[in-house]
C-alpha cells in the first residue's frame, strides 16, 4: 500500500472495504436496494389513529459532533410534585424500511453500521439514515416514544410506549454539552437558540447522575475502554485521540439503558418472545478473582457484580492511567455480549455488566438491525397485529446478529490498528514510554502513551508483569495487517 500523504485516507478506506469483505460483511449496497431507494423521496410520518403529536416539545439530540444518523431524541417534563418524566423518541425506521424489502435484506446482511475513521459503512443508505429516517432538526418525523416517570430518588414509577410525531428542536454535541454542564464553557449557540433548553439539559443531567449512581450501587460495571480514533488534516492522518466518557455521554447512556429496559418489559408483558441483549454471568469468574488478587483485592468465589464494581472503582481512583488495561482484561474474561430469544415466564439470562435482568436493543434502528426488529414487534403490539416474526425466525436472527456484530467489531478493531500503524510508519527507530498490557502464549503487548497505541513486543523478552513501565523502540509497522512491533530498550 502506498503511504504517500495525499492518499492516506483513501488508502485506509480501500483497506477497510477489504477488511469488511474478509469478515463476511458487505461494504457496498446491492443494486436492488439502490433501485428501491430511488423510489423513496419523502419521510413517512407513519401517523396512526392512536399516534400523538408531540412535535411542540423541547426535543433535542445529543450525539458526536459529526453524527448525522440521529436515532433518538430526549425531553424532560417536570411535574408539580417534582417528579420528572423523561421521554425518549426513537426513529420509526420501519415506516420506510419494510420487512423483506431489498433495503431490509441489505441491512440484515451486516446487521450494523461499521465505523472506521477513514470511511463509515452505514447499515442503511445515507439518504435514509442521515435524512428521511433520521430525527433531524426542524423537521417532523415518526417515532416510537418511551415515556418514563421517575420520582426524586431516580426510581421509575411508571412507563408507557406509544407512537408519536416529533420534531428535533436542537442538534447538540456531547463535548459541548458536557463542557457546559461542568462549567468549562458557555452553552452552545444551538442550545441557546431554543428558549428553555438550558433548563432541559440541567434537569436531564441531574436525573442521569441519579440513575448512574443507582446502577453502580446495584452492581453495574463502569469500564474505560481503549479505542483511539484517527483524525485527519485533509487526506493525511494527523493524530490519534481518545474519546472521554463525559457527562453528556452518561446522560444519553442512562436514558437509553432505561428506555431499553422498559421496551424489554413491554414486550414481555404483551408478546410471547423478544430479542434480548445479554451478557452472561462470567464462567471465567475464577480468572477475574485471580486478577483482583494481583491487585491485593479479594472477590467472592461466586460471580458478584457489586463486589466487582467496587474493585473497579477503587482501581480507577488509584491508577487511572492503567485502568483501561484492567478494563480490557475484565471485559475479555466476562465474555462478549450476545442476542438471545427469551419467552414469557422464562428466567432471564440478564446483562451482567449492566446489572439488569430485562434488557434489549431498541434505541438505534438506523445503526443496528436488532433495534429495527424490536421496533417492528412493538408496532405490531400497538396495532394489535400478529407478531412480525415467529420464534424460530427470532432465534435465527439472534444467532446471525451476534455473529455479524462480532465480525463488525473485529473489522473496526483491525482498522484502528491499521490507522495507528499508518501514523507510526514514519517513526521507525523512535523511542517511547510504554505500559505492559497483556502477557499470553501468543505474545506480550504494550501500550504507548503518545500517540495512544498498542503494539507487540519482539526479541528477547524478560519476565514482565501487566502494568509494568518500559522504554521501547518502534521497529516495524504493517498497515495492511495492523501490526506494530516494539523492542525493549530498558
Amino acid at each position: 500500500m502506498s503511504q504517500h500523504h495525499s492518499h492516506q485516507r483513501i488508502n485506509l478506506a480501500s483497506l477497510a472495504e477489504q477488511v469488511l469483505l474478509d469478515r463476511g460483511l458487505r461494504p457496498y449496497f446491492s443494486e436492488a436496494a439502490l433501485k428501491q431507494l430511488e423510489l423513496i423521496n419523502e419521510p413517512a410520518l407513519g401517523v396512526s389513529p392512536a399516534s400523538k403529536d408531540l412535535s411542540n416539545l423541547l426535543w433535542c439530540s445529543i450525539d458526536n459532533d459529526d453524527s448525522r444518523d440521529l436515532d433518538q431524541l430526549t425531553v424532560s417534563l417536570t411535574h408539580a410534585n417534582s417528579d420528572l418524566s423523561i421521554l425518549v423518541a426513537i426513529a420509526d425506521v420501519d415506516s420506510l424500511v419494510k420487512k423483506g424489502s431489498a433495503i431490509d435484506e441489505q441491512a440484515l446482511s451486516n446487521t450494523t453500521s461499521v465505523y472506521t475513521s477513514a470511511k463509515i459503512f452505514p447499515m442503511l443508505p445515507e439518504k435514509l439514515s442521515t435524512d428521511l429516517t433520521s430525527l433531524n432538526p426542524g423537521v417532523k418525523r415518526a417515532a416510537m416514544v418511551v415515556e418514563m416517570l421517575f420520582n426524586q430518588m431516580g426510581e421509575i414509577q411508571h412507563f408507557d410506549v406509544y407512537q408519536a410525531t416529533v420534531q428535533n428542536q436542537s442538534k447538540l454535541a456531547y463535548d459541548a454539552v458536557s463542557d457546559w454542564l461542568e462549567n468549562r464553557a458557555e452553552l452552545s449557540k444551538e442550545a441557546r437558540a431554543v428558549h428553555g433548553m438550558d433548563a432541559q439539559l440541567k434537569a436531564q443531567d441531574h436525573l442521569a447522575q441519579l440513575l448512574k449512581k443507582r446502577r453502580l450501587q446495584a452492581g453495574a460495571l463502569n469500564f474505560e475502554t481503549f479505542q483511539p480514533r484517527a483524525e485527519f488534516e485533509g487526506e493525511k492522518i494527523s493524530k490519534l485521540t481518545l474519546q472521554p466518557h463525559n457527562r453528556a455521554r452518561q446522560l444519553i447512556e442512562e436514558f437509553m439503558i432505561a428506555a431499553n429496559e422498559c421496551i424489554s418489559k413491554f414486550l414481555m408483558q404483551h408478546s410471547g418472545a423478544s430479542l434480548r441483549r445479554v451478557v452472561r454471568s462470567p464462567e471465567r469468574w475464577a480468572r477475574i478473582v485471580e486478577t483482583a488478587h494481583q491487585y491485593s483485592e479479594t472477590l467472592p468465589d461466586v460471580p458478584d457484580s457489586i463486589a466487582l464494581e467496587k474493585f473497579l472503582a477503587k482501581q480507577h481512583a488509584l491508577d487511572p492511567l492503567r485502568f483501561p488495561d484492567l478494563s480490557l482484561v475484565i471485559i475479555k474474561l466476562m465474555g462478549r455480549g450476545e442476542y438471545v430469544v427469551e419467552h414469557q415466564n422464562q428466567k432471564s439470562v440478564g446483562h451482567f455488566g449492566l446489572a439488569l435482568k430485562n434488557y434489549t436493543h431498541s434505541t438505534a434502528p438506523n445503526r443496528r438491525y436488532p433495534d429495527l426488529i424490536t421496533i417492528r414487534q412493538v408496532k405490531a403490539i400497538l396495532a394489535k397485529q400478529d407478531p412480525p416474526y415467529t420464534i424460530g425466525q427470532l432465534e435465527d436472527l439472534a444467532s446471525h446478529c451476534t455473529a455479524q456484530e462480532d465480525a463488525s467489531q473485529k473489522a473496526e478493531r483491525h482498522m484502528r490498528k491499521a490507522e495507528a500503524a499508518m501514523l507510526l510508519s514514519s517513526r521507525i527507530g523512535q523511542y517511547f514510554d510504554a505500559l505492559v498490557t497483556g502477557i499470553a502464549q501468543k505474545g506480550t503487548w504494550v501500550r504507548i502513551i503518545d500517540p495512544p497505541t498498542e503494539g507487540r513486543l519482539s526479541g528477547d523478552i524478560p519476565k514482565l508483569k501487566v502494568g509494568q513501565r518500559l522504554r521501547v523502540k518502534l521497529i516495524y509497522t504493517s498497515i495492511e495487517k495492523g501490526f506494530i512491533d516494539f523492542v525493549i530498550t530498558r
